[in-house]
């Protein structure tokens, strides 16, 4: 890690809300092959059929929110963006087992415990200060055998504080003292890492 990037903020919610207010899916969830395919290895690597309670970090505009859900007794899906989240209360609007709340990890957490946590193309907005609190946070409420699945874009780009491989590389200096490893596979654009809470 870089000097500059070790000591570079967090994004801050206006960036998020400009993107969206530029783009309603800047990212193109809802019809890029690359990310249906992430999607689809991502719901393929939880080793569960269905979790009882699960936390989805960033969940955008609902499009992998309404995948998961289908994996979940109760789902609920934060973002900081309230445009963003607007659509994807609407995209889940049929499923009663999801619910959705504003909240900007790991100054806000909910008070409740998890066994799942997803963390996809989020972590990389943090700085390192507001990853390693969220590192705390997600262990805190993650129940003892529970699941963290994280999944991040890997070329580097400029405006993000963080590369990909260095918040999987952070979460995997905590395997042997809060986590053990599951699944680990590197694709060509991105890398997915299933942990369990000891």
């Amino acid at each position: 890690m870089t000097h500059a990037q070790s000591s570079a903020e967090s994004l801050p919610p206006r960036y998020f809300e400009q993107l969206y207010a530029q783009n309603p899916d800047p990212w193109q969830f809802e019809t890029s092959p690359y990310e249906a395919q992430k999607y689809a290895a991502t719901l393929a690597a939880l080793p569960r059929p269905q979790y009882r309670s699960a936390f989805e970090i960033g969940g955008s505009i609902g499009v992998l929110t309404e995948k998961l859900a289908a994996r979940c007794q109760s789902l609920l899906s934060v973002d900081v963006c309230a445009q963003a989240q607007a659509r994807a209360k609407h995209r889940c609007r049929h499923l009663p087992q999801v619910t959705f709340a504003q909240m900007q990890v790991p100054q806000q957490y909910p008070d409740r415990m998890f066994d799942l946590t997803l963390v996809s193309e989020v972590g990389y907005y943090w700085g390192w200060s507001d990853l390693q609190k969220a590192q705390t946070q997600i262990a805190q409420h993650l129940e003892p055998g529970g699941h963290l699945l994280l999944v991040h874009w890997t070329p580097q780009t400029r405006e993000y504080p963080l590369t990909g491989d260095e918040v999987h590389h952070a979460f995997w200096q905590q395997v042997g003292t809060h986590f053990r490893s599951l699944v680990s596979q590197r694709e060509e654009r991105y890398r997915l890492d299933l942990f369990e809470r000891l």
